[in-house]
């Protein structure tokens, strides 16, 4: 991908428990103030982690890297795990063909998630090379998510994330001097809370918002073959920021409980229908070959003894092969993702700012013990990017 040069990189402050990072033409130093400890050091847990998770603990540690302010890792995690997607997405996988197979569980192939989850690393990724300075890249990263997110083989639906057409629409008229109007379009026809904010070529803060708990994986059925998704939770459902005399109130651009479940607007749980069924069928056969088996080895015929016998046999070896059946779902989740992720611009004039995000209940109330305080610098011709969590304490 083609690097941008038109912002270049300034210096990022972390202030009480936001994370932030800005971006300036001219050059200063730059500082990372920890927000919080990750729970578990990333680079540990990796070499201690099967290789087929390694992707999902990339994923894990990336977006808490990113939480704290740690751009540079972020990116590495970001980096490597969209690595392995790509290569395991474009080849025939070893792992994943295996896991296909009668005798594979789902959970021995090599993770990279179901399409909500590969849609917002490629999506984090995509800040961080905003960040950077680099939105050709970010808006990259943007398409991809929504490709991850659309039916490539069969073509029965596209991708209906908001913000991320959203965003693709905006780099394109911003920095590109195109024209973002259909993806636009196409953001606002999958927007369910009103209209959405038409793009502005003067604004140069742009904030990334992410909160709630997102969605988590668990199995049903009566070989635990169905893969259902848990909705997460969130008492917030949005926020206001608020810098200088300016205040723009943010609503959720997409829904991770929605996106997890759906597939274009379709409520879709999976089922690994042919493992399951292989399973009940070769049991089914194996307990009625080892009673009719039964029956006639009891005989004193000779014919009818022989076929008992063999039946017995085809009996208890069709049970065999079905306790050796393993149709289980893979409920691997990457579980530290928000439910909610939404997106704010605004124009400032150059110099210190200090602005708030104050996340906001169902009834607008705002939740004080979330409010974040921000500190940072606009830089005359260069933008800012800004990323806010609730998930920071």
């Amino acid at each position: 991908m083609r690097k941008f040069t038109g912002i270049k990189r300034a210096g990022a402050v972390c202030c009480g428990a936001l994370t932030i990072a800005m971006w300036s033409g001219c050059t200063t130093t730059s500082t990372h103030e920890s927000v919080s400890a990750q729970p578990v050091d990333a680079q540990t847990a990796l070499a201690q982690a099967p290789s087929k998770d390694k992707v999902l603990l990339e994923y894990r540690s990336g977006l808490s890297a990113l939480r704290q302010g740690n751009y540079a890792e972020a990116q590495r995690m970001l980096d490597d795990a969209l690595l392995t997607i790509g290569g395991i997405i474009g080849t025939e996988d070893k792992s994943a063909k295996k896991s296909r197979h009668y005798f594979s569980e789902e959970s021995k192939k090599t993770f990279i998630g179901e399409p909500y989850e590969r849609c917002m690393a490629y999506f984090y990724r995509g800040i961080v090379y905003w960040m950077n300075g680099e939105p050709d890249n970010a808006r990259a990263c943007f398409r991809n998510a929504e490709f991850q997110d659309s039916d490539t083989e069969n073509k029965q639906y596209a991708g209906d994330y908001v913000l991320f057409d959203y965003l693709d629409g905006y780099i394109t008229m911003k920095y590109f001097g195109g024209d973002g109007s259909d993806a636009l379009k196409r953001a606002q026809a999958d927007f369910k809370l009103g209209k959405l904010p038409e793009y502005s070529k003067s604004a140069n803060t742009m904030v990334f918002l992410e909160f709630g708990q997102g969605p988590t994986k668990y199995a049903t059925g009566e070989y635990s073959e169905e893969l259902r998704f848990r909705e997460g939770q969130s008492v917030v459902k949005g926020a206001w920021v608020k810098v200088d005399n300016k205040a723009v109130r943010v609503a959720p651009y997409d829904d991770l409980n929605f996106q997890a479940t759906t597939r274009g607007g379709r409520v879709m749980d999976h089922v690994l229908a042919n493992k399951a069924v292989f399973k009940s069928s070769t049991d089914a056969f194996g307990t009625a070959g080892i009673v009719s088996g039964a029956v006639l080895a009891g005989t004193q015929r000779g014919t009818a003894q022989d076929v008992g016998i063999g039946l017995l046999a085809a009996g208890v070896l069709s049970k065999i092969i079905s306790s050796a059946t393993t149709p289980q779902a893979d409920v691997r989740t990457w579980d530290n993702l928000p439910e909610y992720i939404s997106f704010a611009t605004l124009e400032l004039p150059p110099g210190p700012h200090t602005g708030t995000v104050e996340f906001t209940d169902g009834a607008g109330n705002v939740i004080s013990s979330l409010t974040k305080t921000i500190n940072f610098s606009v830089s005359a011709g260069n933008d800012t990017v800004l990323f806010a969590s609730d998930h920071n304490s």
